[in-house]
């Protein structure tokens, strides 16, 4: 009878360890799989403006041309920054948004009445303002096929845009569409901060 109970003794101890074991590994959160976009996004801090840029670098959009009569072969790509004060990462002050046109033999500039950017998200047109040229390449050299445009935009504009099933870009008359990557990138690029103000 005393071997019984001590061979079912041991057994219970051995199975008990394991049994709380499974318990630990499956009560354990899931780890977060990295977003899949293609995209690249660095954070870093500028001394010189005392501000930490958390910036997703330059990401193609698109090389099917754009809705434009002066570009229907080029690519369009897009470089966005987060830009937060001192170093910390819960507050953004506001996002700089660059456009790329990009042509494979010549560049073609925007007249300075065609830099108007407009945002269509959703149903709602947003007019963001005139864009400034980011480049100083001069038209008319061979090396100089890319156009850079930047404004800057509200964090809530930009939270807006990264979080909506579709978004297009309109650039004087010409327009884009943001494809599923871009948005995945950008929806990544805004889980990097932590500031509150524009949750939906």
């Amino acid at each position: 009878m005393r071997k019984l109970l001590l061979v079912l003794s041991c057994g219970l101890l051995l199975m008990h360890p394991t049994a709380n074991l499974s318990q630990v590994q499956s009560s354990a959160p899931l780890a977060q799989k990295p977003i899949n976009h293609g995209g690249k996004i660095d954070s870093k801090y500028d001394g010189f403006n005392y501000e930490t840029v958390v910036r997703l670098q330059k990401m193609k959009v698109s090389c099917d041309g754009i809705r434009d009569k002066f570009m229907e072969d080029g690519c369009v790509s897009i470089e966005v920054s987060l830009h937060c004060p001192g170093v910390q990462l819960n507050y953004v002050r506001n996002v700089t948004l660059q456009i790329m046109f990009e042509n494979k033999d010549w560049v073609h500039f925007h007249p300075l009445e065609q830099r108007d950017l407009s945002v269509v998200i959703g149903t709602e047109t947003i007019k963001l303002g005139r864009m400034q040229l980011a480049n100083t390449a001069k038209p008319g050299k061979w090396d100089t096929k890319l156009e850079v445009l930047e404004a800057t935009i509200p964090y809530a504009i930009f939270k807006k845009m990264a979080f909506s099933e579709a978004v297009e870009m309109q650039v004087g008359q010409g327009s884009f569409a943001l494809r599923d990557k871009n948005l995945l990138a950008l929806r990544d690029l805004d889980s990097r901060v932590i500031d509150t103000r524009a949750r939906n």
